[in-house]
């Protein structure tokens, strides 16, 4: 007799992975339309590309011979999929891991913000959860500040590339980039980090942040003792851009009601050799093996 919690054909871990990928059009995910292509939905291989992991370990994930995933690949994996909040949960359950629950930060990014973010096409933009945590980035960010997957995963967070504990830190820009008022960008930084806490009061990952940072770069800790609580603000940057110079741009967050992830976008003012330059980046592309 079959066992009661036999797992019904098509509702297991892997069959889930590759019903949504089938789901999602190419154009959905920001990626080019072939004309000749058999596949309707993503293929394997563009969804290891967007989630960040091996095209062997999705493979792996959808015959069931990986059957428990981290969190960290479960986000991603969702994100990727454009899952909405309740998928998401599904997935982490089936992943036998518990979902994010109430009063920590959120790291998925809702499927109508992922198709509006797509449509701005390569205009630079990230997504950054509400520690400053990336987790997410367009070929247009990747073009004006190098590609973050340059970076390890727990080093891609703004407020620890902002204020470095380790000497030996790898900056999330692979090249300078520099504010017109360092110390107002700052303060804005940290008194953002303290809302969230406020905001977010459960989350271990945020209160590791903060611990690292007081405790290990003396600026932050003198910011964090102010006690200033406000938003984040307008920034304007200066990118040295390794193949085109100099561009400078403004820096723009917008922050989501619920979730409190941020958008940011990079803009040059219209007309100006600026945009013409920022324009650029996405065609040229760095010098390879550049770095800061």
């Amino acid at each position: 007799m079959e066992s009661m919690t036999t797992t019904p054909p098509g509702a297991g871990l892997g069959a889930m992975i590759r019903t949504w990928r089938n789901r999602l059009p190419p154009s959905a995910a920001g990626l080019p339309v072939v004309r000749k292509r058999r596949a309707v939905g993503l293929r394997r291989e563009e969804l290891a590309d967007l989630a960040g992991v091996s095209v062997d370990y999705v493979v792996r994930l959808e015959q069931g011979r990986a059957t428990t995933p981290s969190a960290s690949v479960v986000a991603s994996l969702a994100r990727a999929l454009q899952l909405s909040t309740a998928e998401r949960d599904h997935l982490y359950r089936l992943a036998q891991i518990v979902p994010p629950a109430d009063g920590t930060i959120c790291d998925h990014l809702p499927p109508g913000m992922q198709r509006v973010l797509v449509r701005l096409g390569d205009v630079p933009v990230a997504v950054f959860a509400a520690d400053w945590q990336l987790v997410w980035w367009n070929h247009g960010w990747a073009a004006l500040l190098g590609d973050p997957s340059a970076s390890p995963p727990r080093t891609r967070n703004f407020a620890r590339d902002r204020f470095p504990v380790d000497a030996d830190h790898t900056p999330l820009a692979l090249w300078p980039v520099t504010e017109t008022d360092p110390d107002t960008a700052d303060a804005a930084l940290v008194s953002d980090l303290r809302r969230a806490t406020g905001r977010f009061p459960r989350d271990s990952r945020l209160a590791a942040l903060v611990r690292d940072l007081n405790a290990g770069n003396e600026r932050f800790a003198e910011l964090w003792a102010t006690g200033e609580v406000t938003a984040n603000r307008e920034v304007h940057k200066r990118v040295d851009h390794p193949s085109v110079g100099p561009v400078t741009v403004d820096c723009d967050v917008l922050t989501d009601g619920d979730t409190e992830l941020k958008i940011v976008i990079m803009t040059a003012a219209p007309g100006s050799e600026d945009e013409t330059k920022l324009r650029l980046t996405t065609v040229v592309g760095p010098p390879a093996g550049t770095r800061n």
